[in-house]
């Protein structure tokens, strides 16, 4: 059994095409399409974060409306990058969302992917201390959030209102929301490191490194080498572990219309240079519901993970994708063995 959810990019432009001209309408559609994805049978709800362009940049707010009309799916973020966050005002709205979600939130955080900005977490005020990169700020804050949201004291609190010296913890908590954070990993190395800190995996279509292996191969390794860390750390339970897929099923004449073509044009892994680096981009699954269930029952990784996010084209609205989200878990998932 995997737990299927989508993950929105949620952009928003007002051109020829878009069913999303604007941020209201990307929000709002958002929303609804968690409701559609709950009745359909789907598991979970995720949106993108990206700060300087027309997508989804403060989450929070759409989180708690997404809580307030669910029941059952899980709702999350994939991910939201630490460099730009008050890891306290973070810790405040997060557990805020959890407790109105009932204890659904599964929030996927890190250091973040290529931005428009340069330098952007520098224009919220956060710069990275001397001899600190990029890297180190997002694991500085994380560390901060993850303190306040398992209960730890933070500020010394004022003896003439509260009649004592120790240390507050932020309010509200909301038990639980600590074992629910994801890291977003890039790499074998920094899934190593999750595993070590002992938070959940998330791992995208997307790998910042390649060593020649199909993509699917290079990301099944990588999540053999957080469980390990994970065991090594001698952390209890079981950890969760989330892979992204672009899956299209061609069952409408719309699918065919928008999607047909890259069919072949998408269905190999493709590598290129990010941020100064190779990368290794995961191929996507377009075709007929049998033949990509089959293609994803051979996917490593898909068969390592226990959550497949899929990637939706949220620009062409609701109905769509929930009607993409419907033939997925209606007939790739029981094919693909998930069901």
């Amino acid at each position: 059994m995997k737990k299927i959810g989508f993950l929105s990019f949620g952009h928003y432009r007002d051109v020829p095409g878009s069913l999303t001209p604007t941020a209201r309408e990307a929000l709002l559609q958002a929303i609804e399409l968690a409701v559609a994805a709950e009745d359909v049978g789907a598991d979970g709800a995720f949106v993108r974060v990206h700060h300087f362009a027309p997508q989804q940049a403060s989450p929070f707010p759409l989180l708690a409306a997404m809580a307030a009309r669910t029941s059952r799916i899980e709702l999350g973020t994939g991910v939201i990058d630490m460099r730009y966050e008050n890891p306290l005002y973070m810790a405040e709205e997060a557990a805020g969302t959890d407790l109105i979600s009932g204890g659904r939130l599964q929030l996927g955080i890190s250091r973040g992917s290529p931005e428009p900005a340069l330098r952007g977490a520098e224009s919220f005020g956060y710069v990275p201390a001397e001899g600190e990169s990029d890297a180190d700020l997002a694991r500085r804050h994380t560390a901060v959030f993850r303190a306040a949201i398992a209960g730890h004291g933070i500020a010394p609190a004022n003896p003439e209102m509260t009649g004592s010296s120790g240390l507050l913890a932020i309010e509200p908590q909301s038990p639980g929301l600590s074992e629910r954070i994801w890291w977003g990993s890039g790499t074998r190395a920094t899934a190593k490191w999750t595993g070590e800190q002992g938070m959940n995996l998330m791992s995208s279509t997307l790998l910042t490194e390649d060593t020649g292996v199909p993509f699917d191969e290079l990301q099944a390794e990588q999540i053999q080498v957080y469980r390990q860390a994970w065991a090594d750390a001698g952390h209890p339970g079981t950890p969760r572990v989330s892979v992204s897929r672009s899956i299209i099923p061609l069952v409408s004449d719309a699918d065919r219309r928008y999607f047909g073509l890259r069919a072949q044009a998408e269905s190999r892994d493709q590598v290129g240079r990010l941020d100064g680096g190779l990368a290794r981009f995961g191929r996507s699954y377009v075709g007929e519901p049998d033949v990509i269930a089959q293609e994803l029952a051979a996917d490593a990784a898909v068969r390592e993970a226990d959550t497949v996010l899929v990637t939706v084209p949220n620009q062409l609205g609701v109905d769509y994708n929930a009607a993409l989200l419907e033939n997925i878990v209606k007939l790739v998932a029981p094919d693909a063995g998930w069901r």
